[in-house]
């Protein structure tokens, strides 16, 4: 059989046309180096080298014989190189849902990151609820899911990835908007825009939560399913809304945002199936987002 090393000998043989420097540069004895080279012609049934008091020289089938043996050992090299670059996780296909809204604070900086880091790598954006989510990455249609909801479910692994405080976001003719900080007592009375509880059930609760303690519940008048969607509403003049700070980055004429007093913290958190926190390309996932969130918060 004939193995990698045979044509590192050859090969080596062939450049040096000595078998004693032949048999430094691959750093065996002379007289293995002789054996490899025997061994390899009885493999391929003829002669290689013509052997001479002076220097070796290649017979016309060895000249041949050089050409394939420099292809399969450049080809070598390169298997082995794709195989330690994935176990890296620097190449191979990565598929992320999101959910909506993080596509304005984060989420761009992080997949931009990857890209430069890792451009060998195929990143797939997928933009889904966390229900969504859950059901994709169970069912093996998404490798990793960035959410606001904590995740129960046994089968899948979630690492918090960075924290945001709630803002009150409000018709830029508001009174309130000429306040620079606000109480959430404040907004006791105001009509509300925000999402369908089935949607994001853990995040209207908080909030639900968080405005029951200060002595009131909010009045929803009108739900819709889209960040963009309630921010327009909200320049409408048809309520206020309490989005995650990041969502503030969104600029829409009509808006401004006000930090809020002791607004609850919320989590934005990475989900991927348990055991594939093993995949190299989902560690490096993870790993290039909470550099580039530490980054974005100064720690």
């Amino acid at each position: 059989m004939i193995e990698l090393r045979h044509l590192r000998h050859f090969v080596a043989l062939a450049e040096e046309e000595h078998f004693g420097r032949a048999a430094e540069r691959v750093f065996v004895v002379q007289q293995a180096l002789s054996n490899s080279i025997r061994n390899l012609e009885e493999e391929v049934g003829v002669p290689l080298v013509l052997r001479t008091t002076r220097r070796v020289q290649l017979t016309p089938a060895g000249q041949e014989f050089l050409i394939g043996a420099r292809e399969t050992l450049a080809l070598a090299a390169q298997t082995v190189e794709r195989a330690r670059r994935a176990a890296r996780g620097e190449v191979g296909r990565l598929t992320v849902g999101f959910v909506s809204g993080l596509a304005f604070g984060g989420l761009p900086e992080i997949v931009r990151r990857f890209r430069d880091l890792y451009p060998n790598v195929s990143v797939d954006l997928r933009e889904l609820t966390a229900q969504e989510q859950e059901a994709g990455l169970r069912g093996e249609q998404i490798d990793i899911g960035l959410m606001l909801l904590p995740v129960r479910d046994p089968s899948l692994d979630s690492r918090p990835l960075w924290r945001q405080p709630l803002v009150a976001a409000l018709p830029a003719e508001h009174p309130l908007a000429r306040r620079r900080r606000l109480k959430i007592s404040d907004l006791r009375g105001e009509p509300f825009v925000f999402f369908p509880r089935q949607l994001r059930a853990t995040y209207f609760d908080q909030v639900m939560r968080w405005c029951a303690a200060s002595g009131f519940m909010p009045h929803v008048v009108q739900e819709a399913i889209e960040v963009p969607t309630l921010l327009s509403l909200v320049a409408a003049g048809v309520g206020v809304f309490l989005p995650i700070e990041f969502f503030s980055r969104l600029s829409l004429p009509g808006v401004v945002y006000r930090p809020v007093e002791d607004a609850p913290i919320v989590e934005i958190v990475a989900v991927w199936r348990r055991g594939d926190g093993h995949s190299p390309t989902v560690r490096a996932f993870l790993s290039v987002a909470e550099e580039v969130l530490r980054e974005g918060s100064g720690q």
